[in-house]
């Protein structure tokens, strides 16, 4: 394709950050866009294999806690949820339960929440209300120390960092840059990269065989770079 049908159909307000990142080559920046949308899509697959394995973490745990359904329990009149601290969780819950109507399930409904919902629990009020037990899902994180404690905000915080990235993903905003910069970089995506491993590593989850056929992150932010 001419990279002048590629810039009408992507606009050229887009394309310009690849063009002047690629030193005007527009061959070049056509590569780019196209590698930056694959190495989005391959990201956005690991996150959606952690996303999937944290909440089932968390619901396995909350199951044996809270009874088969925690959830519902938990946003009902005097649950755990039903206090102003913990309001958007508890609206959260109640949304989904009324487009679920007649057909929830326990299941259905864990589904149903996305990402930020999860990362929340471990925020503070939501963490307190569940009994402050929910780190045991990460059983496998270091011990803390007096300078770095890995407590629940902490997980929170590396949580966020993930769902952050994300969203910027379903947005459809580039990940090949460095930030705020139209200079190639692939440095911000390998250092979540490496979060995620790691947090699925705390969860005690084998990784390397859970995303075994899916992983080519570092090959496709190693073509990135060479550009």
């Amino acid at each position: 394709m001419l990279y002048s049908d590629f810039e009408n159909i992507i606009s050229s307000p887009r394309m310009n950050r690849y063009l002047h990142a690629c030193n005007g080559s527009s061959r070049k920046a056509m590569t780019l866009y196209r590698k930056n949308l694959k190495l989005s899509q391959e990201l956005f697959t690991i996150i959606s294999c952690f996303e999937i394995a944290l909440r089932n973490a968390i619901d396995v745990h909350y199951l044996d806690q809270f009874g088969n359904d925690w959830l519902r329990n938990a946003a009902s009149k005097k649950g755990i949820f039903d206090n102003a601290r913990c309001k958007m969780s508890f609206m959260t819950i109640n949304d989904e339960l009324r487009k679920l109507k007649h057909h929830y399930t326990h299941s259905k409904l864990v589904a149903s929440l996305g990402f930020g919902f999860w990362r929340y629990l471990f925020s503070t009020h939501q963490y307190r209300a569940g009994g402050q037990t929910l780190l045991a899902i990460f059983s496998s994180r270091p011990k803390s120390t007096p300078t770095l404690q890995y407590n629940a905000s902490y997980i929170f915080s590396e949580l966020q960092k993930i769902n952050e990235l994300r969203n910027r993903i379903a947005h459809h905003e580039p990940i090949c840059f460095r930030n705020g910069q139209a200079v190639i970089d692939t440095t911000s995506v390998r250092q979540h990269y490496t979060l995620i491993l790691q947090l699925f590593q705390w969860m005690s989850i084998d990784e390397s065989a859970l995303l075994y056929g899916l992983d080519h992150i570092l090959t496709v932010c190693n073509e990135i770079d060479r550009l």
